[in-house]
């Protein structure tokens, strides 16, 4: 049994998720291999006396795990150790989560919410809404919550202050190490935050290098991937989002084309949650290194979804958002070949092809 699923059993049965007046019935899953310890945990709870956890189920099966369910934690992944690459976690993990892409779609109940923590979970977002076609993309929600709270914690230990007095800070794209988190737009009590940390040298260097590869210092330190944390994490989103927040989230999303991102990436982007769902937060002003970094975590996301798309259904279309179309069109009316080589980069294969040949010709 996970730990993260522990710390996150333990939450929901007092409330901290979904409030403390809602009851709640848990729906556990797990292998057929993992039964006996979960069984352990599912008697933990019971002798929690947890006021509003009505029932607990554990079972193997997937559309009897997800049946009616209407948040699901897809924790369940291969974990990453270390010196593990990322392609690795690819392979082992987005054929799981295409299975239970399915189940939920089949099972779940309307209008149900799913929160990807298992790595690579950008991907493994992407790979669970495709194979679930009775579902809306947007029901599928990718984790960078924890790093969002690594990097204000960060923020908050340089300015002295306590992590409540920093917001606005953003993780753009994947949880990853091409992840950017950005302080462009955050605030320490108030005011920006490049206003009371005047050091861009920290804020362009060891701050993004430290957030990007604090998950593996984890993992170095302890022997396996973060636990209490990414289930402080978790808890956080689901609460923000269901409950209502005042601040900023990041959260995996499928790219609607916002900010220049191609289509059908689960991309992290600030979002804002007024209760019972989540809405973009649009027209932010990107200088020139933000889009430099924003546009290289796009590039790991393209190539993860074309590692995995023999798991994606025939019928998948990624879409091509406007903006890429338009500066393809643009380059190609100024006959700038670097340019359009770069516009087509991260449009699909077909297209990559067709720019190519014409190219050539």
């Amino acid at each position: 049994m996970h730990l993260v699923l522990v710390h996150v059993f333990l939450a929901h049965g007092s409330g901290e998720m979904l409030g403390k007046d809602q009851p709640v019935r848990l729906q556990l899953i797990e292998t057929k291999q993992g039964m006996s310890p979960l069984k352990g945990v599912m008697m933990e709870l019971e002798d929690g006396a947890f006021p509003l956890l009505e029932s607990v189920k554990g079972t193997s099966d997937l559309e009897e795990g997800f049946g009616d369910a209407n948040f699901s934690l897809l924790v369940g992944a291969m974990p990453r150790k270390q010196g593990m690459e990322r392609s690795d976690l690819l392979s082992a993990n987005a054929a799981i989560f295409a299975d239970q892409g399915k189940a939920l779609s089949a099972t779940a109940a309307p209008g149900s919410r799913v929160l990807i923590v298992g790595n690579p979970a950008n991907t493994n977002a992407l790979v669970a809404a495709a194979n679930a076609p009775d579902m809306l993309p947007e029901q599928f929600m990718a984790m960078t919550r924890l790093d969002q709270s690594r990097a204000e914690g960060m923020i908050a230990e340089k300015a002295g202050v306590d992590v409540k007095d920093v917001d606005r800070v953003i993780i753009w794209g994947n949880h990853s190490a091409t992840q950017y988190p950005d302080v462009s737009h955050a605030r320490i009590g108030g005011r920006w935050a490049k206003d009371v940390i005047k050091d861009d040298k920290w804020l362009t260097g060891d701050f993004v290098s430290k957030v990007q590869k604090r998950g593996a210092e984890v993992i170095a330190a302890r022997g396996a991937s973060s636990a209490a944390s990414a289930a402080s994490a978790a808890i956080d989103n689901i609460r923000d989002v269901h409950l209502g927040s005042d601040k900023w989230q990041s959260i995996g999303v499928l790219s609607d084309g916002s900010y220049g991102i191609g289509g059908g990436l689960w991309y992290s982007v600030p979002c804002a949650c007024p209760g019972l769902h989540y809405t973009r937060v649009k027209g932010l002003p990107i200088d020139a290194y933000s889009a430099k970094m924003m546009s290289a975590t796009e590039a790991e996301l393209v190539a993860e979804r074309d590692a995995v798309r023999h798991l994606l259904p025939s019928s998948y279309d990624a879409g091509v958002p406007l903006q890429k179309l338009v500066a393809l069109k643009e380059a190609w009316d100024a006959n700038d070949k670097a340019r359009i080589q770069e516009a087509s980069k991260s449009l699909p294969a077909q297209f990559q092809a067709a720019v190519k040949s014409a190219l050539s010709s």
